[in-house]
């Protein structure tokens, strides 16, 4: 005797589906933070670049001007700089001031960027700073042992 008796699985359709769905959303919310991640580290490539470029250009600008090359020393792109040389014509001394007046306009463009020259007549350093991770951070300071949270590049240069 054969008894044919069917067995129904009520619900289980729906537990899988429920599954199925964690198991997806779990799944969208990793590639959305792998998304967020990578337009912050994205933006701070840019940064970066743009310091480096940034750095390089016055560098350019104190070789190009060689003969005031130690009148380049302590320039701040925190201070004001009012010279244009593009409109007038400049002698060697003035467009130390009108480069740090350019400088400090493309400092500008990266987040609480900030430029400054080091040195003396024998050796100067551009140092272009920045808070590439968007805390707030101002100031000068550098560095792995610094409790001032800026990115900062460098370039050495000599006479």
């Amino acid at each position: 005797m054969h008894v044919n008796r069917h067995r129904h699985q009520h619900g289980l359709t729906m537990i899988e589906s429920m599954v199925a769905l964690l198991v997806i959303s779990v799944g969208l919310l990793g590639i959305a933070a792998l998304q967020i991640t990578s337009m912050k580290q994205n933006s701070s490539a840019l940064n970066h670049s743009q310091a480096v470029w940034i750095g390089y250009n016055m560098a350019d600008r104190i070789r190009a001007n060689n003969t005031q090359f130690g009148g380049y020393a302590d320039i701040d792109t925190a201070d004001d700089y009012e010279q244009d040389c593009m409109t007038s014509a400049c002698n060697s001394v003035q467009l130390v001031t009108s480069d740090a007046a350019d400088w400090k306009a493309e400092v500008q463009n990266l987040p609480g960027g900030r430029g400054i020259i080091t040195g003396d007549a024998t050796q100067l350093v551009v140092t272009v700073m920045w808070d590439d991770e968007g805390t707030g951070a101002t100031g000068t300071d550098c560095g792995a042992d610094s409790d001032v949270d800026l990115t900062c590049y460098s370039v050495i240069l000599l006479p």
